[in-house]
């Protein structure tokens, strides 16, 4: 399952560099699939949806810092567990138990973003 930050977040910075899908994004702040990935163009989300890949999205909070389900991977592939979890003083990086997936289906996630 993807990991969400819930809303005891203190916006630190700790987890944001740590991520290595640029899934982490600053209160208030746009997101596109392309960040810091290889999509790029119309492409199919894993939800199915036909996107730009470069279009912005609107922020997911606007008070604390957001990861984007479609590009968290838990870290699968890169580490042994979360890195942003790893990091947070707060330990509010937390599984979200809306967005449940296999370790293969993390993995192919992680392809995905990635080109591989």
């Amino acid at each position: 399952m993807a990991i969400i930050i819930t809303d005891e977040c203190i916006n630190c910075d700790a987890c944001i560099s740590e991520c290595p899908n640029n899934a982490i994004y600053e209160p208030d702040q746009e997101w596109s699939y392309a960040d810091e990935t290889a999509l790029s163009g119309m492409i199919n989300t894993p939800g199915g949806q036909e996107v730009d890949a470069d279009a912005e999205n609107e922020p997911i909070s606007d008070e604390f810092y957001y990861i984007v389900p479609d590009k968290c991977t838990e870290c699968k592939g890169f580490h042994d567990e979360p890195q942003c979890a790893s990091v947070c003083p707060v330990d509010c990086c937390v599984p979200d138990e809306e967005h449940v997936e296999s370790d293969e289906q993390l993995l192919g996630k992680k392809a995905w973003l990635h080109g591989e």
